[in-house]
């Protein structure tokens, strides 16, 4: 059996802020953990543990809870390709500092 270590304390500190904004979303709506459960095809028990910050809950609980709520697009706009300014700057040092046309051979057909 494969043995967890704990997450880092960010993530930790992450992990537990998601659970208490699916409890507070959860009772905004006046749902039952049980009710919750039921409608995203899991168990009370998991809804239970997504909200207290449990690492092991499945991604796929978090998403259909976000389905529940309205809020699924938030899950699509977490990494956010094209603003990510870091992604953005590595890939710009990679670009080459010219350009040129590539020489035609008798082999590509030119003559």
């Amino acid at each position: 059996m494969k043995v967890l270590t704990p997450p880092p304390l960010p993530v930790s500190r992450s992990l537990n802020r998601l659970g208490q904004a699916v409890s507070l979303a959860r009772r905004r709506r006046r749902l039952t953990q049980q009710d919750l459960a039921e409608r995203i095809g899991a168990s009370a028990n998991t809804v239970r543990r997504m909200e207290s910050g449990f690492p092991g809950t499945a991604l796929v609980h978090v998403a259909r809870a976000l389905q529940v709520f309205g809020e699924l697009d938030k899950l699509d706009q977490l990494l956010d390709t094209p603003q990510d300014a870091i992604g953005l700057t590595l890939m710009d040092e990679q670009l080459p500092q010219r350009v040129r046309k590539p020489r035609k051979t008798p082999e590509s057909g030119a003559f």
